[in-house]
Formats: C-alpha cells, structure tokens, sequence
C-alpha cells in the first residue's frame, strides 16, 4: 500500500525536512516543494495528504506567507499539530581544507556571527535561500563550508567539522503539521482563530476582554493588513486550550459578537521540541 504524501519546504535537507523525518520518520513518502503556497495548495487538493510549513522563529518572527494563508483560508487547510525546532548549527565541511567560505541562510550567519568572527575572522560569508542549499554548494567547492544542521553532512558528503556553532541568541523555529481534512484530536492544547474585526474604536481591546475574563491565555496575536480594504486588519490568534474545554467555547461565543468574522483555523496539540 502507497504511503500518504507529506510535503515539506524543500530543497532536500531543510529544517523542514528535518521536522518532517523526525515526526513521520525517514521512511515516509516525503514530497519537497518550493514554496509554502505550493504546499497548501498539494494538501487542499487531497485529504490523505499532510504538510509541515513553518511559522515562526524565535529571532526572524513570523512567516508571513503561512500566516496569510491561515489568514485568509485560500487554500482552505487545517492544522493537525504544532511542533518546534531547537535549531543548533553545525559547521560542514571537509576536514584538513583550509575554508575561505562559508555559506547559509542569512539568519545562521547572522546568529553565529560573534563566533565566526573569533574563530574564522578572514573568511567570506555568502548568503544563500537555505542551509540545504548552502550545504549543496559547499559541496561543489574545496574551500567551502556551510552553516547547518548536521543531517546535511549525510545527504550531501560533507563532515562536520564543529558543532555546535555557538549561536548569539536561542533559536526555535515553529512549525504546523496540516493537513486538507479537519481532524479532532483528543488531545488540544491550543486553539488558532482568524478574526476580522469592526474599523471602530476599541474593537480590539472588547475582543481581547473576551478570553480576559474567562481566564484564557493568548500565545499569539499577529495582525495582516486587509488585502483590498485600506487601513484594515484581520488577525490570527492563538489561545491555549481547546474547543471541547468549557472557559474557551463561553470565549468564542462573546468574541463571535465582538467580531465581524470569526473562524476556528484548528484546534489541536502541541508535541514537545525536538533537537537538530
């Protein structure tokens, strides 16, 4: 029997990929695509299938490109699951080369900045879309070397050569399991609205009183501008707990009032990080 697809923010060896082999293992039917919008649209259009997109990282902050989709729901997805990356940085090479580049994401380089500085202080930095493609290129070269995660040294015959890299700040990145069918799990932690909301003094403030007062935690509130509507704004939130607890379904029901359009994106559970 065919496996389910389960796609991913390619090239292979991104930190997506990494998410999508340590949730559903290596031995998936995993399918990488180029984009976030790609990924909605092959998960909308069949209900076996699954996604892992990112949405937020610690430093870099939202991905607006998932949260607009969520936001306007074209393509219509659910989420099954939020799981999150503690993102440690490895150096890829080859051993006993002198390394005059080094190549990755902007955010990696950016991150690890204090420490190329002190350890590898006349070498070149080059930005590239990822760190799987930075380990692609580092590969094509003697010299080179990329900022990664150890998984890449396998799938592109590099070493590693340090790890790991000490970073300036903590970086976790966020990720959302989707899928095109809605699923209702036992287990529900958090809970994500798209809200639109009246162009009226105070709205905002009345739709946030409405968790306030049944004790409800909100994780996350991103405001979008209103694609079309000028000076408008819809907002996707996060509150913990689920749809079934009763505090949330007595919130949703004062904030359906307080809102002119209010949707539940998904409500599920939360799995504890995993470690690159």
């Amino acid at each position: 029997m065919r496996l389910p697809e389960i796609a991913y923010l390619g090239p292979h060896g991104t930190y997506s990929h990494l998410v999508a082999e340590k949730r559903y293992g290596r031995r998936a039917n995993l399918v990488d695509l180029p984009s976030i919008t790609e990924i909605c649209d092959f998960v909308s259009k069949h209900p076996s299938r699954h996604a892992i997109v990112p949405i937020e990282n610690s430093s870099g902050g939202a991905i607006y490109e998932t949260v607009d989709i969520l936001l306007g729901g074209k393509p219509r997805v659910h989420i099954d699951e939020e799981l999150s990356l503690d993102v440690k940085l490895a150096l890829l090479g080859r051993p006993g080369v002198k390394i005059r580049t080094v190549y990755s994401h902007f955010a990696p380089l950016e991150h690890c900045d204090r420490w190329l500085r002190r350890h590898m202080p006349k070498t070149e930095r080059r930005e590239l879309p990822s760190t799987a493609a930075a380990a692609m290129q580092a590969a094509l070269e003697t010299n080179a070397a990329a900022l990664g995660s150890r998984r890449l040294a396998e799938i592109y015959g590099l070493s590693v050569l340090h790890y790991p890299v000490e970073a300036d700040v903590p970086n976790i990145t966020v990720f959302l399991a989707i899928s095109g069918r809605k699923t209702d799990p036992p287990d529900r932690s958090k809970t994500t609205l798209a809200v639109k909301l009246p162009n009226a003094p105070g709205a905002l403030c009345t739709f946030l009183e409405t968790f306030r007062d049944e004790r409800i935690n909100l994780s996350r509130l991103i405001s979008r501008p209103i694609r079309g509507c000028p000076r408008e704004y819809a907002f996707l939130v996060d509150v913990d707990g689920g749809t079934g607890d009763a505090a949330l379904t007595r919130a949703l029901k004062s904030a359906r009032r307080a809102s002119t359009e209010l949707r539940v994106v998904g409500s599920y559970p939360c799995r504890r990080p995993y470690r690159s």
